[in-house]
């Protein structure tokens, strides 16, 4: 390992290849997050994904990769879920035996511990999507200053709240508190997650980019490994969240891919004055078009990547690391407004970017990183 030592691993929020061999049991099957957008959406084009081995992953009749320094194929997942916690911990080593606590309603018992810490009252308390639950509940949240609180089919406590009329801060000062709750109570909720908003009526309300998670604080990583080691760590985009901070030297959180992307650009031209590893997401396939079921926005989406990609490819050196993967599928196409259970790709370039053997799990990323600092 040298001071010029670089890694760097994209998620590509939500973008799945499809054939998880357990996603019927998720209610998933037949779910082919990039199948089904190249499939229904003709002239979609991705070639320096394409370049790097996406073809061969995704295969025919779709090309070969044109890089011979690049190694491609699809990971499958050994921890049970189809969240993002699950699937970022895991793809930094940590496979979890059990599953976080999933919920259609949260107990009672819960609630109220979170409302008397907090002092409020919550509406809500449903599994919905993040654009119905404001449609029904947000005009009824403006007249009497009630957040609203609701869930998914993965393991989210989310809490949704008016920008200004309710106070960002305030909102994510109460999942703070919520969190903190649940911990002591001895839920495995994966995540707390504040949902402002702004708008006036059910028509206009809208999100904003001011979302903020809370996780449970993960054992312990290749991150935490790393920086044993005296290797700088960065996280990118919703990374310090999604870790709670655990193994990360500094965060740089960000409100779309274009910012991420310009991140990642400042961070790896940085002088190489200590070995680094960059972690970032890219939320935007699955935040905006993927619980949306929006394939042509999905589609846009990653045509904006790709092409942002053909320029970063050319800073890759020799003794650099990229790899590009996902943390689950969110299928455009499949029913529903949730996570997909899939297989998701992996496309690696440069140092360390040859095959682990045999089977090909999330895991492997951790251990491809690892290698690369021992």
């Amino acid at each position: 390992m040298t001071t010029k030592q670089r890694a760097l691993v994209i998620v590509l929020d939500s973008v799945g290849c499809g054939g998880a061999p357990d996603a019927a049991d998720y209610g998933d099957e037949g779910a082919n997050t990039l199948g089904h957008l190249f499939e229904r959406i003709p002239g979609l084009q991705l070639p320096h994904l394409m370049s790097l081995g996406l073809g061969e992953v995704l295969g025919p009749p779709h090309p070969q990769r044109s890089r011979q320094d690049a190694f491609a194929t699809r990971l499958t997942a050994q921890s049970a879920g189809k969240d993002t916690t699950t699937g970022h911990w895991e793809l930094m080593g940590c496979v979890l035996d059990e599953a976080f606590a999933t919920f259609d309603r949260f107990p009672a018992a819960l609630v109220t511990a979170i409302e008397e810490a907090a002092g409020v009252r919550f509406i809500g308390n449903t599994a919905a999507s993040g654009t119905e639950i404001l449609k029904s509940l947000g005009e009824a949240h403006l007249r009497i200053g009630c957040p609203i609180l609701y869930t998914s089919v993965d393991s989210v406590l989310q809490i949704a709240a008016h920008e200004e009329r309710f106070g960002l801060e305030r909102l994510h000062d109460l999942c703070a508190t919520a969190r903190h709750t649940i911990d002591a109570m001895g839920i495995r909720i994966g995540r707390v997650i504040a949902r402002p908003f702004l708008g006036n009526t059910a028509d206009d309300f809208q999100r904003t980019a001011h979302r903020r998670d809370f996780s449970l604080t993960p054992p312990s990583t290749v991150l935490n490994e790393l920086q044993s080691k005296k290797v700088r760590t960065i996280g990118v985009g919703k990374i310090h969240d999604i870790f709670a901070g655990s193994g990360l030297d500094e965060s740089h959180p960000t409100k779309s891919n274009a910012e991420g992307m310009a991140v990642i650009d400042r961070l790896w031209n940085e002088p190489p004055d200590t070995p680094r590893f960059l972690l970032a997401n890219l939320v935007d396939f699955d935040m905006l078009y993927g619980h949306r079921r929006d394939p042509q926005g999905y589609a846009a989406c990653l045509w904006e990547f790709d092409a942002w990609l053909g320029g970063f490819l050319e800073r890759i050196g020799n003794d650099d690391l990229v790899i590009l993967t996902a943390d689950h599928g969110n299928d455009p196409y499949h029913r529903g407004t949730d996570h997909t259970r899939e297989q998701v790709p992996m496309l690696a370039i440069g140092a360390g970017a040859d095959p682990l053997g045999e089977p090909r799990v999330f895991s492997d990323v951790a251990r491809m990183i690892a290698r690369v600092f021992a």
